[in-house]
């Protein structure tokens, strides 16, 4: 195992942040998964350790902390499926039985917890979705209803009525009823009807609930922000600033949800109606490049953010200036 004393200055993948996780409970603690590899704090980013031990592809898309026992932490690689750490990440364990197909390569984009019970998780990837019942120990491919595609990238669970899943796609939104079994294509106001290759027609890349309205959820897809106010049935596009419509991911207030942050090329993006209206909140930022954006789960004023190639920040005012995490040891 490697637990390295690291500096996240230079130019290098570790720069490059995709995925953040806060401890539901010591808010000192905090994973960041980078094209390198999974890295922890225990002091809130005054020194970090790479944790590295059983696993096999260092490249992590996504990284996730069980809130309800906060020392398991799940990852999603590039190519190697799910790993599990019973131990804050110190030891990894492969989670792949049903999930591999064969030789070929498996990319996790997203993993998600059920609200409720952490025995239950669905993986959003590259050949579909697969949901375990029992901590990721074994793997049910969930993909009937989705003729058109496999490439799946997010996945959202209703914080109330748990059977009521959606799935974001290559392809646009769909939603199951019933907890995976079966699921429809919700897309209308998304995708156009006749749309022309269809299974590649929008990237949904995060799929947020509305926590007090969760028959509000929003899409950050490839081609901007959209919006439903009726579990899926019908989208209305939400206009943003900037020139460039690439959404990476997306923070909803869970105090006040008319409260919105996007993550985009040209930096963050801060809403307080819903999405109606957005600002450029990119004052500190040296790298404007978002990839990853988290609201602390017990302060709804700090947030962090993972770059593309410029390491992560902090901030401690909803957004109103950043400060360069010191991911290094004094």
């Amino acid at each position: 195992m490697v637990l390295a004393l690291v500096h996240v200055g230079c130019a290098d993948r570790r720069d490059t942040v995709v995925s953040i996780a806060i401890h539901p409970k010591k808010s000192n603690i905090l994973y960041i998964a980078t094209d390198e590899s999974v890295y922890k704090t225990r002091d809130g980013g005054q020194s970090w350790i790479r944790l590295d031990e059983g696993l096999d592809r260092v490249r992590v898309t996504t990284v996730l902390v069980d809130p309800h026992l906060p020392a398991n932490v799940l990852a999603g690689t590039m190519g190697d499926g799910v790993y599990m750490s019973p131990d804050g990440g110190h030891r990894w364990f492969s989670r792949n039985t049903g999930i591999q197909k064969g030789t070929i390569s498996v990319n996790v984009q997203q993993l998600v917890l059920h609200p409720r019970n952490s025995q239950i998780l669905y993986a959003a990837t590259t050949v579909g979705v697969f949901q375990s019942t029992n901590g990721g120990a074994q793997w049910v491919e969930r993909m009937q209803g989705m003729t058109e595609i496999n490439f799946i990238v997010s996945l959202a669970v209703d914080p109330t009525r748990t059977n009521i899943v959606y799935a974001g796609t290559s392809g646009g939104v769909y939603r199951s009823m019933d907890a995976t079994e079966h699921w429809e294509k919700v897309n209308t106001g998304l995708v156009p009807p006749d749309a022309k290759m269809a299974s590649m027609a929008l990237g949904v890349n995060i799929l947020v609930i509305d926590p007090v309205t969760p028959d509000t959820v929003y899409a950050a897809t490839t081609r901007g922000v959209f919006k439903t106010i009726n579990r899926g049935e019908t989208w209305k596009g939400l206009g943003t600033v900037g020139s460039k419509g690439y959404v990476s991911s997306m923070a909803i207030d869970p105090r006040n949800p008319n409260i919105l942050y996007i993550a985009t090329a040209e930096g963050v993006q801060k809403s307080v109606d819903g999405g109606n209206t957005w600002v450029f909140m990119n004052k500190g930022l040296d790298n404007i490049n978002i990839r990853a954006i988290r609201l602390h789960p017990q302060d709804d004023h700090v947030l962090y953010i993972g770059t593309n190639g410029g390491g992560a920040y902090h901030s401690a005012n909803g957004g109103m200036d950043w400060s360069k995490i010191p991911i290094h040891a004094d």
